[in-house]
């Protein structure tokens, strides 16, 4: 079964170069998400009340051109698979009947007192809620930046926490793009983004990032040296 939502982008999701922002970007694809996930009784509306609350695990999307002010983008979603504790949701995204991206993210269940994940998909809700169709996105790996071409520090502040009582998700990629910001005008943007450990207020995260020839590789590290969240932005011609 496909799902599909059309969002207006808004003056204030885009940047100097008019075009949407990354970190807005995800915003939709989270709110999409979710979305379909209460229309099918099992988003968070349904889970918070249980003590569980759904959390993104990682996150790749590929832009052949990013949305501008105005624009009508169409969000068409479906869940590929809900497997060992994870469930991946798949995305292609449209500006009328173009196809201007494709996304793939991995979801899991948290519990929000033991703060851990938990498997709850024999539960009859996710019954007949797979639609089963694979988009094909290979799935990039992060690797260590042991010479990094800069360090940024940013303490999660009230504005970065979400209702699940942790840095949202988005707030990652907003301070890594905020300290480092490839130039993807123009080209094929990849984004990829892996989350390893929840940051809660008041923390300091470091975010060292590598310049490379084709983009920017980023990794998010709390007080303990512990990776709260890596990721990769990538362009091509």
């Amino acid at each position: 079964m496909k799902y599909n939502y059309e969002y207006k982008i808004k003056y204030q999701e885009v940047d100097a170069q008019k075009k949407l922002r990354l970190f807005n970007l995800e915003n939709y694809l989270l709110e999409v998400a979710g979305t379909v996930a209460d229309e099918l009784g099992f988003g968070i509306q349904q889970l918070h009340p249980r003590g569980l609350t759904w959390i993104l695990t990682r996150l790749s999307v590929e832009m052949y051109e990013l949305p501008t002010h105005c624009q009508k983008v169409r969000f068409e979603t479906w869940i590929e698979s809900n497997v060992h504790m994870l469930s991946t949701r798949d995305f292609r995204i449209y500006a009328g009947d173009k196809l201007i991206g494709q996304c793939k993210s991995v979801w899991a269940v948290l519990d929000l007192h033991k703060r851990e994940i938990v498997n709850c998909f024999d539960d009859p809700i996710f019954a007949d809620s797979v639609d089963g169709e694979v988009l094909n996105m290979d799935r990039v790996r992060m690797t260590t930046i042991p010479e990094p071409t800069g360090v940024v520090a940013h303490k999660i502040v009230y504005s970065d926490i979400d209702y699940n009582g942790h840095c949202n998700s988005c707030r990652y990629l907003q301070s890594m793009t905020d300290a480092y910001l490839p130039d993807y005008y123009g080209k094929t943007v990849r984004l990829d983004i892996n989350y390893s450990k929840e940051a809660m207020l008041g923390e300091e995260l470091q975010t060292c990032y590598l310049v490379t020839p084709d983009g920017v590789q980023y990794l998010q590290k709390n007080a303990q040296g512990e990776t709260s969240c890596a990721a990769r932005i990538t362009t091509k011609d």
